[in-house]
């Protein structure tokens, strides 16, 4: 019998189709996708209408030894325009495009997002917190696009060894699956399953699909070497470093990095920041983005973290400079049904500081449980900074999740020891019909310390926030939109200690546009209350209401023009809503060709009422005019090459008005005394030349120049913005090559 059932299984698999045969060309074989499972289900999620899509789309999934495929076949009679322009990695752009969304573990924690447009352009992105997704990682992946007269074609590779992956059983695993596709003139989105990232479920409510345990390693090793010419300073740096992944299975990876690049061929947005909140900003340093997802435990509102990848490698502790990090090393793997990670790294420099993290998770049916320790030595500061957290996941139901939170920080300092704590809770439920709401606290105790190695804009902090949304889909034919999401909130904030800060209320609109553009309306006000931090530890203030409204509106390209813009009124001063000033934004983008473009923005603001700390327990209200002027041309020279030039400038001219010192109760009382008025002018200019060598191999040629300047003295915004065109505080040549080594 078992020589007869040998035979058979040798005949059926020379029939069977040859799935490492697959060539990713763009251009659909029947043969190769023979044995694929064949997807036609695709319905609108954007308007969310759940009706079947307008325009045929079908895709087919096939498991292969060389990673998971996936084909998509995109019908588009030459009446629909196609939206052809060219784009850069990880560029937002209202064109033609797919999207395949992959979570290898299947447990809705962490998802991959891989993305074409028609005319090639990719995109990747990792998903957490169901529905957050951050573009700073980039994978290596196989994709090609095709066209013809009936519509077009995108094929995709994703190889196994691109994630972690969840335990097989039986020589099969599960995979999380999400497929959905853009129409770009009309911005119709449709997707298998029928669900979007607008909802509070995305990522857990992929199709849960089993594919056979492929194994598959990779060995790669990116070396890079840099040269920097300071033209200001007149002398010459030279750096090398390396970033190393072993992955050697889909349970066990490694990633190291010696002298990471802290990513001096990007250039962040220019801020000026007065405000007693930190600027967040992204990392790009392969090593720290490359299975980062595990990490991504987000902890209190906005961008707040328990690891926030800039520190390491930030502001050094004795305040010369960047923290020089010399080595670091990151572990993913799965025990059983417990994932974990563990990250290391380490300063080399008289004040370097030791970094390190541990996160594991599991899930249980219905309910997950993850725990994070991070801490952080400082010895330049005689500082050692622990954090615990734990955290639960609870979906009772499809309609229900419920998300709660734990986190406690111990810190010793010169001797002394602090130890904070701090809880959130999160309950979403969707009614149907459109309908949901979310219930929302956080508490943040007055010791709780996490930006040693997190990120939180603030401590000493109780909030409570309940929201309810509609979702409109049925809008009559004649209607500019195609639907409607309305949102209205009331919240409560107060400090650990009971002090009111403010009660507050929005309403906000989130619509789709039948010409594919997009608008978003809110309105938003405060109660009278108290501002906690504006004077650094110096006291509380007591603030009037204040008032919120902002409108922004989106076109997508027409001909050689698309643009963007919006408006936004703001009262944040003691005026009240007397003082409400006003911001205006407009960007519109010249369209030169498919693959060149100009984009032109220019925003103005005026605040009559501009309340700043001025030291102590001193403010001053200022009149203030800003402007800021930003260009970015753009250049895809073929498929390999890409040219860009960047320009931010940023003049204000603030007057004072008032001064003010604020008594003991918090009262502001009107003082005669000299605060100067002040300008500022700020820079930000780059030239930057990419040559793709191989994926994620590239040679970059820049040129940069930028520089800031306070003065006390008040200018004309249009003399600031003219003289900040001369700023040369920092001015370099740079070039640097990077290549990836397979194995």
């Amino acid at each position: 019998m078992r020589p007869f059932l040998s035979a058979l299984a040798l005949v059926l698999a020379s029939t069977a189709p040859t799935v490492q045969s697959i060539e990713i060309d763009g251009r659909l074989d029947p043969e190769e996708w023979a044995g694929a499972r064949h997807i036609r289900e695709f319905v609108q999620v954007q308007p969310l209408t759940g009706a079947p899509a307008t325009l045929a789309t079908e895709a087919w999934v096939l498991a292969t030894p060389k990673g998971l495929a996936v084909a998509f076949r995109n019908a588009q009679p030459v009446e629909v325009p196609r939206t052809r322009q060219r784009t850069r990695r990880d560029q937002d752009a209202q064109v033609d495009r797919v999207n395949l969304m992959v979570d290898f573990e299947g447990d809705g924690r962490t998802g991959y997002n891989f993305m074409v447009t028609i005319t090639g352009g990719i995109a990747d992105a990792v998903i957490t917190s169901e529905r957050n997704f951050n573009k700073d990682w980039d994978g290596d992946w196989r994709y090609a696009v095709a066209e013809d007269e009936d519509g077009w074609s995108a094929e995709f590779l994703i190889p196994w060894h691109i994630a972690p992956q969840g335990r097989a059983q039986d020589g099969r695993r599960s995979l999380g699956l999400y497929l959905d596709r853009v129409v770009g003139s009309t911005g119709e989105r449709v997707a298998w399953p029928g669900v979007s990232f607008n909802q509070p479920r995305f990522l857990s409510d992929f199709v849960r699909i089993e594919v056979p345990d492929h194994h598959q390693a990779l060995l790669a090793v990116t070396p890079y070497v840099s040269a920097t010419h300071d033209r200001v300073r007149g002398d010459t740096g030279r750096s090398a470093g390396a970033d190393l992944f072993w992955k050697v299975n889909g349970q066990f990876q490694l990633a190291a990095t010696l002298n990471p690049d802290f990513g001096q061929v990007e250039s962040d947005s220019l801020v000026v920041n007065f405000s007693a909140v930190e600027s967040f900003f992204g990392d790009k340093r392969p090593f720290f983005t490359e299975n980062q997802g595990l990490f991504e435990v987000p902890f209190g509102v906005s961008n707040s973290r328990l690891l926030y990848t800039r520190r390491i490698g930030g502001p050094a502790d004795d305040g010369r400079g960047a923290g020089d990090v010399r080595a670091a090393v990151k572990l993913n793997g799965s025990l059983g049904d417990t994932r974990y990670g563990l990250l290391a790294a380490s300063e080399g420099d008289a004040a370097g500081r030791e970094f390190y993290a541990l996160r594991a998770t599991r899930d249980f049916a219905a309910q997950g449980l993850g725990g994070m320790v991070t801490h952080v030595d400082r010895p330049f500061l005689d500082r050692q900074a622990t954090v615990y957290s734990v955290d639960h996941r609870w979906t009772p139901n499809g309609s229900v999740i419920v998300r709660s939170q734990a986190v406690a920080s111990s810190v010793r300092q010169a001797g002394a020891r602090s130890e904070g704590s701090g809880f959130q809770v999160r309950a979403d439920q969707d009614f149907g019909n459109g309908w949901r709401h979310q219930l929302y606290f956080l508490h943040l105790g007055d010791d709780l310390q996490l930006n040693d190695i997190g990120y939180l804009d603030r401590n000493d902090f109780n909030y409570l926030r309940y929201e309810v949304a509609r979702r409109r889909t049925d809008l009559p034919a004649g209607s500019r939109f195609a639907s409607h999401e309305w949102r209205g909130a009331l919240s409560q904030r107060r400090n650990d200690h009971g002090m009111h800060i403010a009660d507050a209320f929005a309403i906000n609109r989130i619509s789709q546009r039948r010409d594919g553009g997009s608008e978003f309306i809110d309105i938003a006000g405060w109660s009278a209350g108290k501002d906690d931090l504006i004077l650094r530890g110096n006291g509380v203030v007591r603030v009037p209401e204040k008032l919120w409204f902002f409108h922004e509106r989106s076109a997508p390209r027409r001909g050689h023009w698309s643009w963007y813009g919006n408006l936004r009124g703001n009262a944040e001063g003691l005026e009240g809503a007397k003082g409400m000033g006003l911001r205006v934004f407009v960007q519109p983008t010249l369209h030169l060709r498919d693959d060149l473009s100009l984009a032109v923005g220019l925003q103005l603001h005026h605040q009559p009422d501009w309340l700043l700390w001025r030291g102590g327990n001193r403010l001053g209200s200022f009149r203030a005019d800003s402007a800021n002027l930003a260009g970015n041309l753009q250049w895809q020279v073929g498929d390999r090459q890409e040219l860009r030039v960047k320009l931010e400038t940023i003049a204000i001219d603030a007057r004072l008005r008032q001064a003010w010192r604020v008594d003991a109760d918090g009262t502001p009382v009107r003082v005669n005394e000299p605060i100067p008025d002040f300008a500022v002018r700020n820079l930000g200019f780059q030239v930057r030349y990419r040559y793709e060598l191989a994926p994620l191999s590239d040679l970059y040629v820049v040129y940069a120049r930028g520089g800031f300047v306070l003065d006390d003295d008040g200018q004309s915004v249009g003399r600031l913005l003219g003289e900040a065109f001369s700023l040369r505080d920092e001015e370099q040549f740079l070039v640097k090559l990077s290549y990836r080594f397979t194995i």
